[in-house]
Parts: C-alpha cells; structure tokens; sequence
C-alpha cells in the first residue's frame, strides 16, 4: 500500500508567527505517526519561515525512534546540502523552488538541469540517501532522471487537483499514468505530492499505478484544525485504502 509522509510545514509556519513552541512541530509529528503515518517531511528554506534547522535533528531522532522515514525536500542549490550532511535523511527530495517561491511550483527541466544535479544526486547517495527528483507528470523525463542517478520522482500533482472534477481531469490523470509507468520502465520508485486531499487522492491512487509514497502537508494540517490531528491522519490513510486497486 501507498505510504503517507505528513508534511509539517504549515505547523512550523504557525508557530513560527509567534515567539513560542506553540503548536509544537515535533509533538504533532508524533501524533502523527502515532495514528499511523509512515513518515515525515520537512521542506526547510534559507529564510527559515517554517522549518528551522534546529528542527531538523529534533524531527530526525522522532522518526529513527519510531522506525519510519524521513524525508527532506529542497533546492540543493540553495544553502540545503549543509541540512542534508548533518541529518543523513532517508529519502531527499531535490526539489527546483525559488528561495522567494511561496511554494513548489514545477519540477525539474532535465534537459537544462541534469547535468548539474548529477553531482547532487551522486553526492546523496554517497551518503546512504535515496534520491527523488520532484517532477512534472512528462514519461518523456523519467530515463534521463534515471540516467542521472536518481531513485525515484516525486510527481507534482497541482495541475491534477486543479483538474479534479472538472472535464480536463481524465486527460489530465493520463498524463500522470503514462508518466508513473515510464518512471517503473525506468526501474524508478514513483512518489506524489502537491494538492493532494482526502477528497482528490483515492481516485488518484486508483488510476495512476504504482505509487509508493504521498507527501502532504497544506491540505492534511488544515484538515487537523476541524478533526484534530490523530483524526485526520487516519482520514487520509483511510482515503489511501479506497484508492487501492482492488
């Protein structure tokens, strides 16, 4: 089944609006997991105007206490290898956002890009580190990602959450299908993350194969102010199951 990684982000962001520990990023990561995630992500940026590095050792003795995954997004161009050195994550999502980017917003252009991530990505692995290239949904990518080292993508699934329920979401979902099974004939791992919710994420489980892992964070910790967030992790895992193929 398609592992869920809770992105604590936005819980950082919050507090951070504040001179306090409150809410505490750590203690709802715990929660977290204690209602059945399988792992966490952080995205820190070089403003610090969420995750702080000083986060980051704390988030990682949770998870190495728990026995599940973690994982760190970022631009390795942009003062994030240093993060990455210090902490030896599980997975490192490389991820080509503007500092001054609100959030991700595409993925990776190889045919401009690949050549100077090859070093990133050899780099990474060197250090025991799966590698993910966060991608758009082009199967005309997926073997020069490989090619370059990495392990897996990570689809960026926003143009499918802007596309969910409306006449273009079928042609839509057939982008993110061919480009999930190029990635496999690529012999990568196929992660997904951006827009994802309890309402748009079953259906797409059901049509795009193959998917090991979904990182969400705006949607699931936005759910947690009305259900708490023990409640809604088990509402999306419960999404997850309804989104397996049968």
């Amino acid at each position: 089944m398609t592992r869920l990684s809770v992105n604590v982000n936005k819980v950082a962001l919050l507090r951070n609006s504040r001179p306090l520990d409150v809410p505490s990023v750590v203690n709802i990561a715990r929660l977290a997991l204690a209602a059945g995630a399988q792992g966490i992500t952080v995205h820190p940026r070089p403003d610090g105007r969420h995750i702080r590095r000083s986060d980051v050792g704390v988030l990682l003795n949770l998870v190495r206490s728990q026995g599940v995954e973690f994982n760190i997004e970022g631009n390795p161009f942009h003062e994030f290898m240093d993060v990455v050195r210090t902490s030896r994550p599980d997975q490192c999502t490389l991820v080509p956002d503007d500092p001054a980017a609100s959030t991700s917003d595409h993925g990776w252009n190889l045919a401009r890009d690949a050549e100077r991530l090859r070093p990133v990505i050899a780099q990474l692995k060197t250090m025991g580190v799966r590698v993910s290239l966060f991608m758009d949904a082009d199967d005309r990518e997926m073997a020069t990602a490989r090619a370059i080292g990495a392990d897996r993508v990570e689809l960026y699934t926003e143009p499918y959450a802007r596309a969910f329920g409306t006449s273009d979401q079928e042609a839509v979902l057939r982008r993110y299908r061919a480009a999930a099974q190029a990635a496999v004939s690529n012999n990568l791992g196929v992660n997904a993350g951006h827009d994802l919710n309890r309402e748009n994420l079953p259906t797409f489980l059901l049509t795009v194969p193959n998917v090991l892992e979904v990182s969400i964070g705006h949607a699931l910790i936005a759910d947690a102010l009305e259900f708490g967030i023990a409640q809604t992790v088990r509402l999306y895992l419960d999404a997850m199951r309804r989104g397996k193929p049968a």
